[in-house]
């Protein structure tokens, strides 16, 4: 019996140091290069090559509407996405406003390696860099952040000034997401990039636009609902009746509804 025990005890701890080795690639999915960004009709693409503060070489771009000083929506994209994927869509999402679209370290054309840390500090400089450019109405800058990119854009917004913040598929934290699913692991302490954008949003007092899929399985409803909860400004929550993770923004309610709230940010001063 006792041998059997320390078997099973054996067993667990060598899972769990499976899990704590495996979870980058649990958690990140860099993609490959795309192409260049495929900008909308009567828009230009300007490609951005960023280094961070590490010596890092970033890549990606600045989509720019056909009118001067607009304003600004930084992207912040899911787990499996290469950013410049998204170029075509910005029109329709976000209407006449640039919009930055960086892949995260890992992710296209970009170096290093993913981590919270320094996705989230990556993601800090770019705003300085888009903050110190004349050409842009810099004073309306939006964050919109999408699964994976949710807990990158609450972080940025409890950091720096932002008139609107739109989360699409977000999470309290990715360790409550992964406690939910192993529940017989102890991921919250495991967690090397916990997101826990929870802890942070009662001090965003930034109004937010929160898209939750009624039947979506990877972050169900009820950790968005905890985030929209914990939230230190209004929050406009859009429920999408039978949409799941990945076809949220596919919905024909989706577009419209994030146009309306960002028209909000416009009347900001």
């Amino acid at each position: 019996m006792t041998f059997a025990i320390l078997a099973l005890v054996g067993a667990y701890l060598a899972v769990l140091a499976v899990v704590w080795y495996a979870q980058d690639r649990l958690l990140f999915y860099p993609q490959p290069a795309t192409g260049e960004a495929r900008a909308p009709m009567g828009w230009r693409a300007e490609p951005v090559r960023h280094v961070a503060s590490d010596g890092t070489v970033l890549e990606g771009a600045l989509l720019l509407p056909p009118r001067s000083r607009p304003p600004v929506v930084l992207y912040y994209g899911g787990n499996a996405e290469e950013a410049l994927a998204f170029a075509p869509e910005v029109e329709a999402l976000y209407g006449e406003r640039a919009v930055l679209l960086m892949n995260y370290r890992g992710y296209g054309r970009s170096g290093g390696t993913p981590s919270e840390r320094a996705i989230v500090r990556d993601a800090l400089e770019l705003y300085d860099w888009v903050a110190a450019r004349a050409d842009l109405d810099t004073e309306h800058i939006a964050l919109h952040g999408r699964s994976l990119g949710s807990g990158v854009a609450v972080q940025v917004a409890a950091a720096r000034p932002a008139c609107r913040v739109v989360l699409t598929s977000p999470y309290d934290s990715v360790a409550d997401v992964a406690a939910r699913i192993y529940p017989w692991l102890p991921v919250r302490w495991l967690a090397r990039h916990p997101f826990d954008s929870a802890a942070r949003a009662p001090a965003v007092r930034v109004p937010a636009q929160i898209f939750i899929g009624d039947t979506d399985t990877l972050i169900p409803p009820a950790h968005s609902e905890r985030l929209a909860g914990l939230w230190g400004a209004p929050v406009e929550r859009v429920r999408l009746a039978g949409r799941g993770h990945d076809d949220l923004m596919l919905d024909p309610r989706y577009a419209p509804a994030l146009r309306g709230f960002l028209a909000g940010c416009d009347r900001t001063a």
